[in-house]
């Protein structure tokens, strides 16, 4: 049976992360201009126009998951204008990768969070390292509660921007592509992407089953540096 007030710490932390992953796809098309997102309420880190948006991805499906199993899974998206992609395939590319560099971003900031707590001798690197426990507190008041928040945003944060990055649609790895093409190869990448949707639910599967594969190295190689000289995996 999961841990309850786990299981909310993270559903508490997917939203938030989740939040911040679309109001960067939505700020950075703004900003390469397409303003659809933007009138859609999506350039927010208020979580509200998100769940309004997709409800049963950003509140239902994590909550019921993060309870039955101790893990949020859940969906978001921001809307853009195809038009404006096809214009602007290189600024679209942009657009995909806010996302995960906003989830990079948590990772980084957790990071410092638990290096600050290490110096200050309230944290400290556990013996052993896995998912969700990447560092722990002996420290009385809050630091244990503390030490399993950071945990979270680091741990969820890293899975969220390498899961997204892997180049299968519908993730952003895959809309990032053209960056790497010229504007007509990428102009016919998107058209043959988009008019394939069921490359969509093929690309999730694929994803997934590459991801248990990808993601571990990932993971300890990140604790790694966030322990210099500690090794972990």
């Amino acid at each position: 049976m999961p841990n309850l007030t786990n299981a909310l710490v993270y559903y508490v932390v997917f939203l938030l992360s989740t939040t911040l992953h679309e109001a960067a796809h939505a700020w950075a098309a703004a900003r390469g201009g397409d303003l659809t997102a933007y009138h859609g309420g999506q350039v927010s880190l208020d979580p509200i126009p998100h769940i309004r948006r997709e409800p049963f991805g950003m509140l239902i499906l994590p909550l019921v998951s993060a309870l039955a199993t101790g893990w949020p899974f859940g969906y978001a998206s921001a809307p853009f204008d195809p038009q404006w992609a096809m214009r602007h395939p290189k600024r679209a590319a942009l657009m995909s990768l806010a996302g995960p560099a906003a989830n990079l971003l948590l990772v980084v900031i957790a990071a410092a969070l638990i290096r600050a707590g290490v110096a200050a001798d309230v944290f400290y690197a556990p013996n052993s390292i896995r998912f969700g426990e990447v560092t722990a507190s002996n420290a009385e008041g809050v630091w244990p509660a503390l030490a399993i928040m950071v945990s979270a945003f680091f741990s969820l944060n890293l899975l969220l921007a390498a899961f997204n990055l892997l180049p299968f649609p519908p993730l952003d790895g895959s809309g990032a592509v053209p960056i790497l093409l010229s504007d007509d190869a990428a102009r016919k990448y998107q058209v043959f992407m988009w008019s394939n949707r069921a490359f969509g639910l093929l690309g999730l599967v694929v994803a997934w089953q590459l991801f248990k594969y990808v993601f571990d190295p990932v993971f300890f190689g990140a604790v790694n540096l966030l322990y210099p000289g500690m090794r972990y995996g």
